[in-house]
């Protein structure tokens, strides 16, 4: 993986899950990595079992202004960003949208919307100034369907999905490079901050299945991120081998 020796990468949403992993399999291909997330203590703990340079950002991607400020403020090293991992975002709440909490709606919005909006925002300027740069956003089986009870998750992710063909087509007269990972059932933390903490809910989500794992998805970024410049890999749909969609899987008893 020589294509990805030395890039600066930033991970949003590293401390766990699909932006821990990825902060692993980038390290292991020779990148120095930007890690960015809210609890500084879990990116400390990977930090220190990396194999190369990486640059820690305590952010809350909803708060724009510190989104903005820890751009603008990465020391001279740090500040040419090759590859922007787009992976901070959540669910909260499974129920009907009249009987919502809108709390969760404004997290889901403010996190997977927003956040993703200020630092692409923030960051794609350099790479366009630089010539070069990689984008990767992580939407989800729910940006391509809506099911019962996913509303307002489920608008979220479609809004990535536009987001994604929205900055691939602004971009295109540039040699940045646009992709979306959509991931089916990923057992992480996902379904336990859904359900508020309830490890026995989470646990029923991925009963019966073999569910895809962070590190499935972290090898396919790296896959995507380590292309040829030419090679503009758009949008991939991830799915275990027992989902066929996001309500259609089979469970053993």
């Amino acid at each position: 993986m020589e294509p990805l020796r030395n890039r600066i990468v930033l991970i949003t949403g590293a401390s766990s899950g699909i932006g821990d992993a990825s902060a692993g399999k980038f390290s292991n291909a020779g990148a120095r990595l930007i890690l960015a997330a809210r609890r500084i203590d879990r990116l400390k703990k990977l930090a220190s079992n990396l194999k190369t340079d990486c640059h820690l950002l305590q952010l809350d991607v909803r708060d724009r202004e510190a989104v903005e400020t820890a751009i603008a403020g990465l020391p001279d090293e740090w500040k040419d960003i090759d590859i922007l991992v787009n992976n901070a975002g959540l669910a909260r709440g499974l129920s009907k949208l009249h009987e919502g909490d809108h709390v969760h709606w404004e997290e889901m919005i403010d996190t997977n919307l927003k956040g993703l909006l200020y630092v692409s925002r923030a960051v794609i300027p350099g790479m366009v100034h630089r010539g070069r740069g990689h984008i990767i956003n992580i939407g989800s089986i729910a940006g391509h369907e809506v099911y019962p009870n996913g509303n307002v998750y489920c608008a979220t992710k479609h809004g990535v999905a536009a987001l994604t063909t929205g900055m691939r087509i602004d971009l295109v007269d540039t040699p940045i490079r646009v992709s979306g990972i959509d991931p089916g059932m990923v057992e992480t933390e996902f379904s336990l901050v859904r359900f508020s903490g309830d490890s026995e809910q989470a646990k029923k989500v991925y009963k019966g299945i073999v569910p895809l794992t962070g590190a499935d998805i972290a090898e396919t970024i790296v896959w995507v991120a380590s292309r040829p410049e030419h090679v503009q890999v758009a949008d991939l749909i991830i799915l275990p081998n027992a989902q066929a969609s996001a309500m259609v899987i089979h469970k053993e008893d």
